[in-house]
Protein backbone atom coordinates (compact mmCIF):
# COMPACT_ATOMS: atom_id res chain seq x y z
CA UNK A 1 0.00 0.00 0.00
CA UNK A 2 1.49 3.30 -0.55
CA UNK A 3 0.85 6.92 1.36
CA UNK A 4 1.31 10.14 -0.27
CA UNK A 5 1.98 13.41 1.30
CA UNK A 6 -1.59 15.34 2.30
CA UNK A 7 -1.90 18.60 1.96
CA UNK A 8 -1.41 20.69 4.96
CA UNK A 9 -4.79 23.06 6.43
CA UNK A 10 -2.36 25.61 7.31
CA UNK A 11 1.15 26.24 6.17
CA UNK A 12 3.88 29.14 6.23
CA UNK A 13 6.85 30.32 3.69
CA UNK A 14 9.84 31.09 5.88
CA UNK A 15 12.61 29.47 4.15
CA UNK A 16 12.64 29.08 0.52
CA UNK A 17 11.46 32.05 -2.68
CA UNK A 18 10.91 32.00 -6.41
CA UNK A 19 13.54 32.54 -8.38
CA UNK A 20 13.46 33.69 -12.11
CA UNK A 21 16.58 32.57 -13.93
CA UNK A 22 17.33 31.75 -17.75
CA UNK A 23 17.91 27.77 -17.32
CA UNK A 24 16.84 25.81 -20.57
CA UNK A 25 14.44 23.48 -19.08
CA UNK A 26 12.79 26.27 -16.37
CA UNK A 27 12.02 29.78 -16.22
CA UNK A 28 11.53 30.22 -12.00
CA UNK A 29 12.34 27.63 -9.29
CA UNK A 30 12.22 27.41 -5.68
CA UNK A 31 15.16 28.55 -4.49
CA UNK A 32 16.81 27.31 -0.78
CA UNK A 33 20.04 29.63 0.43
CA UNK A 34 22.25 28.84 2.96
CA UNK A 35 25.76 29.96 3.50
CA UNK A 36 26.37 31.32 -0.25
CA UNK A 37 25.48 27.80 -1.89
CA UNK A 38 21.78 27.38 -3.26
CA UNK A 39 19.46 24.49 -4.10
CA UNK A 40 16.55 25.03 -6.69
CA UNK A 41 13.44 23.00 -7.01
CA UNK A 42 11.45 22.44 -9.45
CA UNK A 43 8.45 20.73 -10.02
CA UNK A 44 6.75 19.81 -13.10
CA UNK A 45 3.25 21.23 -13.93
CA UNK A 46 0.32 20.13 -16.70
CA UNK A 47 -1.42 22.35 -19.18
CA UNK A 48 -4.47 20.81 -20.24
CA UNK A 49 -4.91 22.67 -22.48
CA UNK A 50 -2.83 21.99 -25.03
CA UNK A 51 -1.20 18.86 -23.35
CA UNK A 52 2.26 20.46 -22.22
CA UNK A 53 3.79 20.66 -19.05
CA UNK A 54 6.52 22.94 -17.88
CA UNK A 55 8.86 22.85 -14.85
CA UNK A 56 8.20 25.71 -12.51
CA UNK A 57 8.37 26.48 -8.45
CA UNK A 58 6.77 23.78 -6.10
CA UNK A 59 3.83 23.74 -4.47
CA UNK A 60 3.94 26.63 -1.36
CA UNK A 61 2.58 24.24 0.94
CA UNK A 62 5.65 22.06 0.75
CA UNK A 63 8.47 24.67 1.28
CA UNK A 64 8.96 24.76 4.82
CA UNK A 65 7.61 21.32 5.08
CA UNK A 66 11.29 20.63 3.18
CA UNK A 67 13.42 23.05 4.51
CA UNK A 68 12.48 22.22 8.12
CA UNK A 69 12.73 18.41 7.85
CA UNK A 70 15.50 17.12 10.36
CA UNK A 71 17.36 15.69 7.19
CA UNK A 72 17.11 18.71 4.47
CA UNK A 73 21.11 20.34 5.79
CA UNK A 74 22.05 16.50 4.87
CA UNK A 75 20.91 16.45 1.48
CA UNK A 76 21.11 20.85 1.34
CA UNK A 77 25.40 20.00 1.61
CA UNK A 78 25.52 17.51 -0.66
CA UNK A 79 23.99 18.98 -3.54
CA UNK A 80 23.83 22.63 -3.19
CA UNK A 81 26.19 24.37 -4.62
CA UNK A 82 27.40 28.27 -5.54
CA UNK A 83 25.47 29.94 -8.81
CA UNK A 84 27.07 29.60 -12.55
CA UNK A 85 25.57 32.64 -14.17
CA UNK A 86 22.41 33.12 -12.00
CA UNK A 87 21.55 28.65 -12.30
CA UNK A 88 22.13 26.63 -9.17
CA UNK A 89 22.20 23.28 -8.89
CA UNK A 90 18.92 21.79 -9.81
CA UNK A 91 16.54 18.96 -8.09
CA UNK A 92 12.91 18.12 -8.89
CA UNK A 93 10.31 17.98 -5.86
CA UNK A 94 10.33 14.25 -6.14
CA UNK A 95 14.14 13.61 -5.86
CA UNK A 96 14.42 16.19 -2.83
CA UNK A 97 11.37 14.34 -0.83
CA UNK A 98 12.49 10.57 -1.08
CA UNK A 99 16.39 12.30 -0.37
CA UNK A 100 14.94 13.53 3.11
CA UNK A 101 12.65 10.60 3.04
CA UNK A 102 9.24 12.83 2.95
CA UNK A 103 6.19 10.89 1.32
CA UNK A 104 6.30 11.05 -1.97
CA UNK A 105 3.16 13.65 -3.90
CA UNK A 106 1.29 11.43 -6.27
CA UNK A 107 2.85 10.69 -9.60
CA UNK A 108 0.43 11.84 -12.36
CA UNK A 109 0.26 9.87 -15.69
CA UNK A 110 1.81 13.06 -17.52
CA UNK A 111 4.98 13.49 -15.59
CA UNK A 112 8.65 13.22 -16.90
CA UNK A 113 11.31 12.29 -14.94
CA UNK A 114 15.17 13.30 -15.02
CA UNK A 115 17.23 10.26 -15.50
CA UNK A 116 20.08 10.70 -13.40
CA UNK A 117 20.58 11.89 -9.95
CA UNK A 118 22.02 14.88 -9.32
CA UNK A 119 25.65 15.42 -9.00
Amino acid sequence: MRYYYDLPKQYTLLSGKTHICDHPAYDRCTLYLLDGKGLAVIQQRFNPIDKSTIWTEIDPWLIDEIFFNKRFKQYFDKYAGPPNIDIYPTVTVRQIMWGVRLKPLPKEPWETVFDRKPS
